[in-house]
Formats: C-alpha cells, structure tokens, sequence
C-alpha cells in the first residue's frame, strides 16, 4: 500500500472515535453509515461531472481532486465498517493475472 494511503488509513483510525466537534471524520463517523455513504454518492457524482467536463476540455486537475475526495470518504466508510484499505488492496492484488471479463462473469456464480 502507498505510503499516502496507509498514513491516511492510520489518521482515519485515529480519529473514527474522536469528538465529533473537532474532528470531521469523527463527526462523519458518529452521524453514522448513511450519511458517510451519502458523502460517498455525493463524491461519485462530482468525479462524474469533472470527468465530463474534463473530457470537454475543462479542468483535468478537477478530476484528480475530486478522485482524492472519492477514495478519502470510501475509506471512511471502510473505517467505519472494520474494513481497511489492504483488504481493498489485496482483492485488487488477486485480480492480477485475471481477465477483466472472465473476472466479471465469475461474479456471477
């Protein structure tokens, strides 16, 4: 895992139960897993349209930011529901090596 990522992974435990008055990811975590997901859905959508508007000629540095917006509320959510960013890292890690269609179709089974 990335050094970013994993020094991201250890704040976000620091703070999952901390005063929702100080810090943003404790608030996030004591209005609890709704309203992270709806942090979640909300950034989706924004890497969405910058990707549209991107894709238009507007501003890539837009996407890469509302990216880093996407993946710090998914881990929140990881955080909150006991997962971490190597559990992620590690499905990954096993898809290499494996098309991504045949990948797909043993899903369904």
């Amino acid at each position: 895992m990335s050094d970013v990522l994993e020094q991201l992974a250890t704040t976000l435990a620091a703070r999952k139960g901390g005063d929702p008055e100080q810090s943003y990811v404790a608030s996030l975590h004591h209005k609890g897993l709704n309203k992270i997901l709806e942090k979640v859905g909300e950034e989706a959508t924004e890497v969405i349209l910058a990707a549209k508007e991107a894709e238009a000629g507007g501003d890539r540095d837009a996407v890469v930011g509302e990216v880093a917006d996407l993946w710090f509320h998914s881990m929140v959510m990881l955080s909150h529901l006991d997962l971490n960013v190597e559990d992620v890292m590690q499905c990954l890690s096993d898809r290499f090596g494996i098309s991504g269609l045949d990948e797909k179709a043993a899903r369904g089974n």
